[in-house]
């Protein structure tokens, strides 16, 4: 069975897609020899675990992370561009934003690599979003970024590094007043692994850093995977290939009916239960056309739900039998919209643990020995992956991207601090670190609309 129909392109249309999955895919292998470092770090530089095997064991769970890890950030991720609008546009148009985007953020995470600089690979690629987004308001007006995501989504990064910090602190605190073996304080021998106790807390650490590095930057690729299919391949994944138009239709009716009784029933008019009649309505329209518009359909889709979860909010309208069936009702019409086929989810998995096993020395060189003055010692080295694995879990469950980097890094640093204060910390490094903190997102956010604009400008 084909996972897609290329028979609707042009021989260029299908070549140029063929290039733009590559680059989605060779994004997030850079990705994962990028952050990976910060999960391995920690039990090579103990003497837990071979180098080898650390990142071939950390390969294996972020595969497992992407695989298990759901779409909820990935959705995130798409709804920062005014994708419904791209699906419309010329060919040519839509093109040039992702390959703005792609290489922007693959120019940018290569070089921070190179540099040995641990960069998040989210601001990269939140920062490319914003740049073309911006670029496509001042040529077209509309939406262009959703500003509102683009908040949740920079808080969401602005402040997980900080909790990473100050969690990883107090944690050490707390460990040193509670733990009477202080084994597990003391810094590795050279080339002597560590009892097997303090080993398989480490191996743990690193296995739960890395699998929730999959679940959530794995999604990541899988919105810009998506992204690309539905601008290229609209008819086919705008929806999802269950979307069943007479069934829809009858979903459509019954959200009708109900917002129109309970109107009459509560002797008052709804601002947004009217917007929900509206969206109900031009919805059915476009379902009972000869052939469907599918981007239109899915654009009409996101309106009547928004303005449903809306009308649910006001208790006073709906009883709660009424909410529970407008929840249930609203869960139906997400699914035709918020989905990723599991092929791609498998091609990305496949790309980040690759990619986890190649060219992770730079990035592990810098986490170990220059964040802090002194080697991580046990539990610094668990406390800092525990932290940034739970940090990371939480996002996921959240639906917000967040930085496994600064995480884990910042996590770091804080057990540098409650081990021996501020001067326990390498200044320069910390400066390297925060100055690609602060210059990533006003980088890509330049290159990647500057490249937008550039791209337009000569094929358009």
């Amino acid at each position: 069975m084909n996972v897609f129909d290329l028979s609707t392109l042009s021989s260029g249309g299908a070549i140029l897609l063929i290039l733009f999955i590559v680059a989605v895919l060779a994004f997030e292998f850079v990705n994962g020899f990028h952050d990976t470092a910060n999960a391995v770090a920690t039990v090579i530089y103990t003497n837990s675990l071979k180098p080898t095997v650390a990142v071939v064991w950390s390969g294996i769970f972020n595969f497992l992370g992407v695989i298990t890890g759901g779409v909820g950030v990935a959705m995130g991720i798409i709804k920062l561009l005014p994708v419904n609008d791209m699906m419309t546009m010329p060919f040519f148009e839509s093109a040039s934003i992702m390959a703005a985007v792609l290489l922007a953020a693959i120019f940018w995470n290569l070089g921070t690599w190179y540099l040995g600089i641990p960069c998040s690979s989210s601001h990269t690629m939140i920062g490319s979003l914003i740049g073309v987004g911006i670029v496509f308001f001042w040529r077209h007006g509309g939406d262009g970024v959703n500003w509102g995501k683009a908040q949740e989504i920079g808080l969401a990064l602005l402040f997980s590094p900080l909790f990473g910090c100050f969690a990883a602190m107090f944690l050490m605190w707390i460990l040193a007043a509670i733990i009477k073996n202080k084994a597990i304080f003391q810094e590795p021998e050279r080339g002597k692994t560590p009892p097997t106790w303090i080993r398989a807390i480490l191996i743990t650490t690193c296995t739960l850093v890395s699998f929730f590095h999959g679940s959530n930057d794995g999604q990541k690729g899988v919105g810009l995977f998506m992204i690309v299919l539905m601008i290229f391949l609209p008819a086919q994944f705008a929806l999802h290939k269950s979307f069943d138009a007479e069934a829809m239709l009858v979903t459509a009716t019954r959200v009708e009916q109900k917002v129109t009784a309970t109107m009459a029933r509560v002797g008052k008019r709804n601002e947004a239960a009217q917007e929900v009649q509206e969206a109900a309505a031009d919805l059915k329209v476009l379902l009972v056309q000869p052939t469907l518009d599918r981007p239109a359909i899915r654009k009409d889709l996101q309106k009547l739900n928004k303005y449903l979860k809306e009308t649910t909010g006001d208790k006073p309208f709906f009883t709660r039998e009424d909410k529970e069936e407008m929840k249930s009702l609203s869960e139906s019409l997400s699914k035709y919209y918020e989905f990723a086929p599991r092929w791609v989810v498998f091609l990305i998995s496949i790309a980040l643990g690759i990619g986890t096993m190649i060219g992770w020395k730079r990035i592990v060189v810098t986490i170990g020995e220059k964040i802090g003055k002194s080697h991580l010692t046990y539990a610094q080295g668990a406390t800092a992956e525990l932290i940034a694995a739970s940090t990371i879990a939480m996002s996921t469950v959240f639906k917000a991207p967040v930085s496994t980097t600064h995480v884990l890094s910042s996590a770091i640093a804080g057990t540098m601090i409650a081990k021996d204060g501020r001067k326990n910390l390498q200044r320069s490094t910390l400066i390297n670190i925060l100055t690609a903190w602060i210059l990533t997102l006003p980088v890509t956010i330049i290159v990647s609309g500057g490249l937008y604009y550039l791209f337009t400008a000569i094929f358009g």
